[in-house]
């Protein structure tokens, strides 16, 4: 089983010392990956709900360092770590744009980089940023990873759809890794779920948050899912890597009268582990952030030392 952690990047006290100390340091401690989330801008007034919260609000301040850009600076500090997008909002940035960008990361960084893509939640988000209307997410989101893939394999790429289109172009360099970079597909909807099973190298959704438990057995039902999804698609559903994260958005420490997950001492959390990975989730991605850096680095090594060694 792989362990990440996902990187404090959305915190105007962190300052860039401190996100290489902790990239560093995870990479020290034996971590498979490092998250990063992406928000371009946080409209003052937010219309929908956030998910992941009890109460719908959203816990960020608005201060986001922009994804790739976070991704890049952290990858020449480090040698083996890998870098995840967790989740890239696909509409949000132009295909080919964000596919150069993505596979020059991929070169700089000796095959280093993972995209995990969502078709986003934020509207207000959307309308600001004057992407393709927000109801077309979904269609948006398939018809770029396809042109993602075409511009990453194809010697001569050409693609045609309703909202992406080129030919006669030379697209390089290539990424490192083949045949293409990884793709995991975030969120825990039907569509998700469908989504990755027929684009994604990857699922990766949030469990163990009150609005989103996302139990063990929830996740059984959701693989046997995806492996139906997968096989319609004539798509070995083993080839694809499923990355939970156990996140802290909420503070609540019960889920319906029950001990919400990834919260207790070293021994419960790793029997959590232990319960997802028996479920069939080859990958755990921790959120560690606490007041300070001093205080995330140390909660960094006791996961590693105390948590995932019991595993």
């Amino acid at each position: 089983m792989d362990f990440g952690l996902h990187l404090p990047a959305s915190s105007a006290n962190v300052k860039p010392e401190d996100l290489v100390r902790f990239a560093q340091q995870a990479e020290a401690l034996g971590f498979y990956c490092l998250t990063v989330a992406d928000h371009v801008i946080v409209p003052k007034a937010i219309s929908i709900p956030y998910p992941y919260t009890v109460d719908g609000k959203y816990p960020g301040t608005g201060y986001h360092l922009e994804t790739l850009t976070t991704m890049s600076f952290l990858a020449g500090a480090t040698r083996r770590i890998r870098f995840a997008t967790s989740v890239m909002i696909a509409p949000y940035r132009n295909p080919i744009i964000t596919a150069k960008m993505l596979a020059s990361l991929d070169v700089l960084s000796n095959g280093r980089v993972i995209v995990g893509l969502g078709v986003g939640w934020m509207k207000e988000e959307f309308d600001n940023l004057g992407t393709p209307a927000f109801a077309e997410r979904g269609r948006v989101t398939d018809e770029y990873i396809r042109a993602f893939r075409e511009l990453w394999t194809s010697d001569s790429p050409t693609f045609s759809g309703q909202f992406c289109n080129f030919s006669n172009i030379v697209f390089l360099p290539k990424p490192v890794q083949k045949p293409t970079i990884p793709i995991w597909i975030g969120g825990h909807s039907k569509q998700a779920i469908r989504r990755a099973a027929r684009l994604g190298d990857g699922w990766h959704p949030i469990g163990g948050v009150p609005t989103i438990p996302l139990e063990p057995d929830d996740v059984r039902k959701d693989l046997a899912m995806l492996a139906e999804y997968a096989q319609a698609a004539g798509r070995d559903p083993k080839q694809i890597r499923i990355a939970l994260k156990g996140s802290l958005f909420d503070k609540e420490k019960k889920i319906e009268g029950r001990r919400r997950r990834f919260m207790g001492d070293a021994e419960v959390i790793a029997s959590d582990i232990r319960d997802y990975r028996a479920a069939g989730v080859d990958t755990m991605i921790f959120d560690v952030r606490r007041p300070s850096s001093a205080e995330t680095l140390d909660r960094m090594e006791w996961m590693a030392k105390e948590v995932i060694a019991r595993v």
